[in-house]
């Protein structure tokens, strides 16, 4: 039996990036604010309940406690932010998409950190012979603030980014190819 990879067209990356963009960027921000939430919840559970860090699994992660042990799932959401952010990128025009490539940015090096956490979960070999896998930033702050950090440092653009693109400037909006921009407020 063969398996076929899932591709997006040149054709489904346009559609994405012109008539269905605000639908796109509404998807992908439910996607991101509720990763970023897990997080927040993760932070609300060790900081103000008190909860000590292998107990504070977030929301899902309660019921479902392999989530916040399986470097695949966290990996798997870094992969899809990036593709995310790059799938997304060419809709944006002007300083939204400014706010967008610092989004990004930042989103390359987190898909980085990650991509080395699965490296050290497969091989079995933890970077400086740590007990569990490490990313290189972690070897200076505790991995729950440093994600917590990452999404935050992530989010924050990307939500600039997506509130100037709905609130374009008149040379923004003439070479915007998609129906985002917010209608005006009509005053009585």
């Amino acid at each position: 039996m063969a398996t076929e990879a899932v591709t997006a067209t040149p054709v489904q990356v346009s559609a994405l990036n012109s008539r269905h963009h605000k639908t796109a960027l509404g998807v992908f921000a439910v996607i991101v604010v509720a990763h970023w939430a897990e997080h927040i919840a993760q932070a609300i559970q060790i900081w103000v309940l008190g909860w000590p860090v292998p107990e504070a699994r977030g929301v899902l992660g309660l019921p479902f406690p392999w989530l916040v042990k399986s470097e695949w799932m966290h990996y798997g959401y870094a992969l899809v932010m990036l593709i995310g952010l790059i799938i997304l990128r060419k809709g944006f025009t002007g300083s939204s998409r400014t706010w967008w490539n610092a989004a990004l940015i930042i989103q390359v090096w987190h898909h980085l950190e990650h991509l080395l956490l699965l490296s050290q979960a497969l091989s079995g070999s933890n970077l400086l012979g740590r007990p569990v896998p490490t990313s290189i930033i972690q070897l200076l702050v505790p991995r729950v603030e440093l994600h917590l950090f990452y999404n935050t440092l992530v989010t924050i653009p990307m939500v600039i980014a997506m509130i100037r693109h709905r609130r374009p400037s008149p040379s923004e909006r003439a070479v915007m190819a998609c129906s985002c921009v917010r209608p005006a407020l009509v005053r009585g």
